[in-house]
């Protein structure tokens, strides 16, 4: 029985696919709405930046980047969060705003230093191997550029400064992590803050 529970989740959070994870994008969508404007906030992206969204979703942090940088780009490897995210950012992607590709955050499909803000919202817990996925980071951002990361506090399988180290060991500088509570059945989130020296 637990393990059913468990593929059920993977398939709607985890690994989104089939109508399960249609049903998962949706709940996503109400769930993680104030943590994806609040990290857009903090990443606060201007007309004249390239945002890398990592797991865009369901396209609600997608779209309110897409809305004020110059160009969003979401990488998710999951079909299905594609497809609702395709479907939420249509007119942005339409207008040359956002654009939708299969992907992770170990690869990201992205040159070198082309993009300015990267940004992700409770999926960290997914990226598989996290200091890759940190180097890949600081490999697409350019001189300057900035990484905000929200996490659900409760799917972390580490600790803040272990984050925190392998992030510096990425090169990133700055690090810093911080508790945010959004109510809700949301928990706590842990937000991480890094730069890329200029």
């Amino acid at each position: 029985m637990a393990n059913n529970l468990m593929k059920a989740l993977d398939a709607a959070f985890g690994h989104p696919r089939g109508k399960v994870g249609e049903l998962g994008g949706r709940v996503m969508a109400v769930l993680n709405a104030k943590v994806e404007e609040h990290v857009t906030e903090v990443a606060a992206p201007t007309s004249e930046e390239v945002v890398l969204v990592l797991g865009p979703g369901p396209g609600v942090g997608l779209r309110l980047a897409g809305e004020r940088a110059l160009k969003a780009i979401g990488v998710d490897p999951s079909q299905v969060m594609l497809d609702e995210a395709r479907e939420r950012c249509a007119e942005l992607i339409v207008a040359g705003r956002v654009e939708l590709r299969e992907g992770a955050a170990t690869r990201t499909g992205q040159p070198a230093g082309s993009v300015d803000v990267v940004v992700s919202v409770n999926n960290l817990q997914l990226w598989g191997n996290r200091p890759a996925a940190f180097h890949e980071l600081f490999r697409v951002l350019r001189p300057g550029g900035r990484l905000v990361v929200s996490v659900h506090r409760r799917a972390l399988d580490t600790s803040e400064y272990d984050l925190i180290q392998e992030a510096e060991a990425a090169g990133f500088t700055g690090v810093r992590t911080s508790l945010h509570q959004y109510g809700g059945v949301v928990g706590p989130a842990v937000q991480l803050l890094a730069h890329v020296p200029a």
